[in-house]
């Protein structure tokens, strides 16, 4: 162990090494120390099949800066050894799924029913958008209402109970948009000017591209162009690390089905048009995504939604894994993870929120996402996705309704001290404590999300690894309990000593499950990370108190 003030006493070329990273530009380097390469986006020829690991995971910045957000254990970017157990997490349907029913007339129609005899009476998320909306108080959740007829707006308290208000676009219905359409996606945009507060870009099967259109209450709405050429089921997102719209493009394999993704991004929403040549290769499904035994196809990436949660990207993955004559295709959503917004780690391949295997359930034949990927409700996390229940004995998509999934907040990963079904152990050493890679942060209260049965210390290392007094973990007042923001304390002690002092930190564990972790400019435990699609509580982008 050494001093506090020998070690601040030798940080000299520490502060050097951390504040550099600060000072680099936000195009180049991002907060968290990663170095985009050139040129950007990364320009790639084909889809690798073979699981890609991201280049910051191979060579992960020599500090790395925590000031955004809750940090998560999702893959190894924070990780310098450990002797936990890691498991991955899925997500849990409400009982109240599904959440919103084709109910009125202008949902039950349905273009194709005179060919196919059946109806799709629909009501339902294709990705469009489900947020929080703090200016009204209001959940919003953009909708498909009527099979690819009309774009819709139902509103709720609780993020359960739906109704659908009467809005005058066409008189006494919520539909927003008249007409028909495919996939459409719906962004409330926190940083835009008020007359632009929310974008729409809704997919014209006629022009094969993205009608792009902006609105104030996101119920009016007025088109301001039109993207460059992409296939269907594609959406858009916002990505505020870097301050750019990215967009989610269909691709397929040439003379082929085959569904991967390409990207493109622009700073301008309003300008975003492309060439033919202009979107890279981004994303698709490899050798490490499962196959359904009763179908035995290669899996395909049928569309990727991305939200900015916390410290990271969430990509919201619907897989396709193959079809049958009698069954709706049983796609469902995995999960992945980029801190840079390009380049995913997934590794776990187990579907996040899966379909039922129930002939007749609202969610047999189909589950995706929605734009926004997910709403902050206290200690969960609102995931609202399309669910269709397919007719059995044919390919149909039956009726299509909107469920609720949800899950613990931060709670993608976990790392224990226990061995769970299905957790693998990082690095075989230390047991029972994990050391993170030299981080620096400038708050002054660590924080955790933690399911502790025993307990859970910390202690703070220089870079060399030796402890610094009087962050000790036999000085950490440690914590107990299950909670999604508990305090660690070290007899009064502050880190905002330490701020901007690179350092790493070591969590010791005793029957104790950790989610998360955090350096907090307050001891209300605020994280300045990016809150998905907001929630109660919440006024702005980030969580900044």
């Amino acid at each position: 162990m050494i001093t506090r003030r020998d070690f601040l006493a030798g940080v000299t070329a520490g502060l050097a090494i951390g504040r550099r990273v600060e000072a680099q530009p936000a195009k180049t380097t991002l907060y968290n120390g990663i170095a985009l390469p050139s040129p950007w986006p990364p320009r790639r020829h084909t889809w690798d099949a073979v699981p890609q690991r991201p280049p910051y995971l191979i060579a992960p910045p020599q500090v790395i800066n925590i000031d955004v957000g809750r940090q998560l254990f999702v893959d190894d970017f924070l990780i310098q050894e450990s002797g936990l157990h890691r498991a991955f997490h899925s997500a849990t349907y409400h009982p109240a799924s599904p959440v919103l029913r084709p109910e009125r007339e202008w949902e039950l129609r349905d273009p194709y029913e005179r060919v196919t005899g059946h109806p799709s009476p629909t009501a339902m998320v294709f990705s469009d958008g489900v947020f929080f909306d703090a200016r009204e108080q209001l959940f919003r959740m953009y909708y498909m209402a009527g099979y690819q007829q009309h774009t819709a707006l139902a509103v709720s308290k609780d993020g359960v109970s739906w109704t659908r208000p009467s809005l005058g676009v066409v008189p006494g219905t919520n539909i927003v948009v008249n007409g028909g359409r495919d996939s459409s996606t719906v962004w409330l945009d926190l940083e835009g000017p008020a007359a632009e507060r929310f974008k729409m870009a809704a997919y014209d099967l006629e022009l094969k591209a993205l009608r792009l259109h902006v609105s104030a209450d996101g119920v009016r709405w007025r088109e301001v162009g039109r993207s460059g050429h992409c296939g269907d089921r594609s959406t858009f997102f916002r990505n505020p690390f870097r301050g750019v719209w990215g967009f989610s493009l269909r691709a397929d394999r040439p003379g082929s089905l085959t569904r991967y993704r390409h990207y493109v991004e622009t700073t301008d929403f309003s300008t975003a048009t492309w060439a033919d040549g202009d979107p890279v290769v981004w994303a698709g499904s490899d050798s490490g995504d499962l196959q359904r035994a009763d179908l035995r196809t290669e899996p395909q990436l049928y569309n990727l939604d991305a939200v900015a949660y916390e410290s990271v990207m969430l990509g919201l993955f619907t897989v396709y894994r193959g079809e049958r004559d009698d069954r709706e295709k049983p796609n469902d959503i995995c999960v992945g993870f980029s801190r840079d917004g390009f380049h995913w780690s997934r590794e776990g391949r187990d579907p996040f929120i899966g379909v039922s295997e129930q002939a007749g359930a609202w969610n047999w034949g189909n589950v995706q996402s929605a734009g926004g990927g997910c709403v902050i409700v206290g200690d969960l996390l609102h995931f609202y996705v399309s669910g269709r229940s397919g007719i059995a004995g044919t390919a149909l998509p039956g009726t299509c309704s909107t469920g609720l999934a949800t899950l613990r907040r931060d709670g993608f990963a976990s790392v224990s001290d226990a061995a769970p079904a299905g957790a693998a152990r990082l690095v075989s050493n230390a047991r029972g404590t994990l050391t993170t890679r030299v981080v620096q942060f400038s708050g002054s209260h660590l924080f955790v999300n933690a399911d502790i049965r025993g307990s859970i210390k910390a202690e703070i290392l220089d870079r060399g690894g030796r402890v610094i007094a009087p962050f000790s973990a036999a000085r950490c007042d440690g914590t107990t309990g299950n909670g999604t923001r508990l305090a660690l304390n070290w007899n009064g002690a502050s880190l905002k000593e330490l701020a901007g002092i690179p350092v790493r930190i070591r969590f010791l564990l005793d029957r104790a499950q950790l989610f998360a972790f955090w350096v907090s400019p307050s001891p209300a435990g605020q994280s300045r990370g990016y809150l998905a699609a907001g929630g109660p509580g919440y006024s702005r982008l980030t969580d900044a108190g």
